[in-house]
């Protein structure tokens, strides 16, 4: 009854419209002789590039997550428990469905590649189930570093996104102006921190209290997009296409920055009527099992067009009319309506393995309280090598060059194993203290 219905709906809307533009934007050929390519739509039908302004929900993602992660820290700290802790179970929260989907993608390639199937073929569908992958190791990192973010919100409030947002400007004038090589990285954490941190000030009230605030973030945000898309070097498209520089996500712009403070805004504005409508039961219960199962609807929502790619045009019963014609956008509604059908049957499939991930989860979680220095820095390894792997796979995809990718999926197998390690606490050896405050708390 605590939980804010709002940031959960928020999760949901995210996750809708994060499955639905992959798979609106998602265009399959047959070629004569039967292999399978995916045409880039964007850079093909450049007016779509508009679509991605709708589309392009991720700022709500790390907003939503600083809401949550600012309220779990806040109470874990309180009843005592420490960073390590903290980290550790939030980060294996996000780590065992992406790690367990991981190893059953990784098995499917190397059966592949041992078989004989065309690197071509191999590459583009380890590429399809790792473009989501992005995601994982920018929020891995700003969920390991909560604790110094959230004590710098304490501190200086607002202050803190203004600074990085100030910051990732510097930086993207960098790498647009000067093109710096590497220093782009560092705006991952800067821009999608600035949504992050937001969340802290959105939970705390900082963005609320004052009213015209909101409305100040929705135009402000919108009217510098316009300018930096207008005036400025950048492009409409806030996802990636290919060839076109610079890139509003590959590193995020500033002008991704300024559309993430927009929605912010939007956001914030659209609040109270939202909370308003998610009070009803009836639209509740149509929320709650979409978030609730957001992180497996995030990681299969590819699977259903490979399955729907072999049933329908390997066997060349798809009609495929040219790409962007009126009767190509008439076949897109049976396409989603198709896909939506088969993601159902794979999240049915899947609920066995959910609540085998539930069950890991509780038997391998760290302790709140732990602080144990002799494993101390296995967690934090396990967690570097974890980022590292999954980068290297939302880069790479999971077949490049149609080779099964071996130092990733041992790193991602490295991380993982050190982050379940069971770790005794102090409360281990003296069962009579009691440890649920602390569970509770995070």
């Amino acid at each position: 009854m605590s939980r804010d219905r709002y940031v959960d709906f928020l999760r949901a809307w995210a996750i809708g419209l994060v499955v639905l533009g992959h798979w609106l934007i998602t265009a399959l050929v047959r070629e004569p002789g039967g292999e399978i390519r995916a045409p880039e739509l964007l850079a093909t039908v450049p007016w779509t590039q508009w679509l991605t302004l709708g589309f392009q929900i991720m700022p709500l993602f790390f907003l939503a997550g600083g809401h949550a992660a600012g309220g779990s820290w806040a109470r874990a700290r309180a009843a005592g428990g420490t960073a390590a802790g903290w980290v550790g179970g939030r980060a294996l929260r996000l780590l065992l469905p992406a790690a367990v989907y991981s190893g059953l993608v990784l098995s499917a390639v190397g059966i592949c590649s041992a078989v004989g199937v065309d690197p071509n073929t191999l590459e583009l569908v380890g590429w399809a189930m790792a473009m989501q992958f992005w995601f994982l190791p920018v929020y891995l990192l700003l969920s390991a570093l909560t604790p110094p973010l959230h004590a710098a919100h304490r501190r200086w409030g607002l202050l803190v996104p203004v600074a990085m947002g100030a910051v990732a400007l510097v930086t993207d004038t960098l790498v647009v102006a000067v093109h710096t090589p590497y220093v782009g990285l560092i705006d991952y954490v800067l821009v999608w921190g600035v949504t992050y941190q937001l969340g802290f000030c959105w939970r705390d009230g900082l963005l609320t209290e004052r009213r015209p605030l909101p409305a100040a973030l929705a135009a402000g945000g919108a009217l510098a997009f316009a300018a930096l898309i207008t005036l400025g070097p950048f492009p409409v498209s806030l996802i990636l296409v290919t060839g076109q520089t610079p890139s509003n996500t590959d590193p995020p712009s500033a002008a991704m920055l300024a559309w993430a403070v927009a929605q912010v805004g939007l956001c914030l504005l659209a609040a109270p009527a939202v909370r308003r409508l998610l009070e009803r039961e009836r639209v509740w219960r149509a929320v709650r099992p979409v978030g609730g199962a957001s992180m497996t609807l995030y990681l299969w929502h590819m699977l259903p067009v490979l399955i729907v790619a072999a049933a329908f045009y390997l066997t060349g019963l798809a009609p495929e009319p040219a790409l962007g014609s009126a009767a190509w956008w008439g076949l897109r509604l049976p396409w989603l309506l198709v896909l939506g059908v088969v993601l159902a049957g794979v999240v049915r499939a899947l609920r066995p393995l959910e609540r085998g991930l539930s069950l890991l989860y509780e038997r391998t979680c760290p302790d709140p309280d732990f602080s144990r220095s002799s494993h101390y820095w296995l967690l934090w390894l396990g967690l570097a090598a974890s980022v590292t792997a999954l980068t290297r796979f939302a880069t790479r995809g999971f077949a490049p060059d149609g080779r099964f990718p071996v130092l990733p999926a041992l790193g991602l197998l490295l991380g993982t194993t050190l982050l379940t390690a069971r770790r005794r606490t102090t409360a281990d050896r003296n069962p009579g203290e009691p440890k649920e405050a602390l569970r509770e708390a995070a």
